[in-house]
């Protein structure tokens, strides 16, 4: 067996951008009090293009977990693999769970978020991990070519709204949210952990370049598809039109917004490789801590924010200074905490149980 490779630290780096940048998009949606009368959300320009900008943390998170997963699967004949990955990808669903039952506000038991869908998915590794790298592509294709028809199978609205998206009462109940239906659903999310799975097996190789050919392919192909609608002036109900429109709204993605945040992630993920492979970021960089306890601060942010605002009356409550005073204070609060706590490698934080969970206590 050959020896464990040290850490990508430019990654973990990643993962702690990737996850400031969601809490940021929450926090500001839930703790701003919104337009002042008279005044629009554009009338706030700030707020509005820092939500713009941090929109590719969700997708940048999923490939990170998929690029995690090639990184853990280097060496195929290790003992037990696929159990482990099993394991790892079922604690990562009760995880889930538990933040689903924490925020009732949000979540229904049955809702299917981030943590679902990085846990489906590694649990689903032991099928990906044989395919080959022309196999993996093929599947990030097959999964964005079928959501549209997945959507207007289960005749998605244009605009799915919470209640919606946590209902398991609708036709197909959790098995609609699962696929299509919910906030990151298995259609498309998936696409993106399957595209992280293909890039890390390229950034093991210190392949930069086909990282960027296949972020060009993807930014291409969801303009093209955008300019197919316009100029066949498709329109509701079309499948052309359910994929390719431009809207504001998030849920359920078009392929207009998907497959270019996914070409986004491919040219992020390309220069973390050239940058790892010229001057590695120290193990101690703020970053790194903070990427390394990524999935604790996201699995807090939801029950804290959300949840624990309203009795404390901060609940859509503060305009737009404040909200950032307090995007600021808890992004400083979880660097200066992610230093210390990696001193005793974060334990008893999400990763340690999950590390702990899916692989058994470490062996002195």
């Amino acid at each position: 067996m050959s020896p464990p490779r040290p850490r990508l630290a430019s990654l973990d780096a990643l993962r702690g951008l990737a996850v400031l940048a969601m809490i940021h998009q929450h926090v500001s949606i839930w703790l701003w009090r919104g337009p002042d009368p008279g005044m629009t959300r554009f009338d706030y320009p700030g707020l509005v293009a820092l939500n713009v900008v941090v929109v590719i943390g969700a997708p940048l998170f999923f490939a990170l977990s998929g690029v995690g997963t090639a990184m853990l699967v280097r060496n195929p004949d290790r003992p037990g693999l696929d159990g482990k990955l099993v394991r790892r990808g079922a604690v990562l669903l009760g995880f889930g769970l538990l933040v689903n039952l924490a925020t009732p506000s949000w979540f229904s038991w049955g809702s299917f978020f981030a943590l679902h869908l990085m846990g489906l998915s590694i649990a689903l590794a032991p099928i990906w991990r044989r395919l080959g790298d022309r196999q993996l592509l093929l599947a990030v294709a097959a999964i964005l070519v079928a959501t549209p028809f997945a959507q207007a199978w289960l005749e998605l609205p244009d605009e799915l709204t919470n209640p919606e998206m946590r209902d398991v009462d609708q036709p197909g109940g959790v098995l609609r949210l699962v696929l299509a239906g919910s906030q990151y659903s298995m259609l498309p999310w998936s696409a993106t952990f399957l595209a992280g799975l293909w890039a890390g097996r390229r950034i093991d190789r210190g392949d930069a370049r086909s990282l960027f050919w296949a972020g060009a392919a993807l930014v291409a192909f969801g303009a093209l598809g955008h300019l197919a609608v316009v100029l066949t002036g498709a329109a509701e109900p079309d499948v052309l039109w359910r994929a390719f429109r431009l809207k504001v709204g998030w849920f359920p993605a078009p392929l207009s917004i998907v497959a270019p945040l996914l070409g986004g992630v491919m040219w992020i993920l390309a220069a973390a490789t050239v940058r790892e492979r010229r001057r590695p970021l120290r193990a101690d960089h703020m970053l790194v801590t903070i990427g390394r306890m990524s999935l604790s601060v996201f699995m807090i942010h939801a029950p804290l924010f959300r949840e624990l605002s309203r009795p404390l009356g901060i609940w859509s409550a503060l305009d737009p200074l404040a909200t950032f005073a307090v995007v600021v204070g808890f992004t400083a609060a979880c660097l200066w905490l992610s230093r210390r706590w990696a001193a005793v490698d974060y334990r008893f934080g999400a990763e340690w149980w999950l590390r702990r969970l899916a692989d058994g206590p470490r062996r002195a």
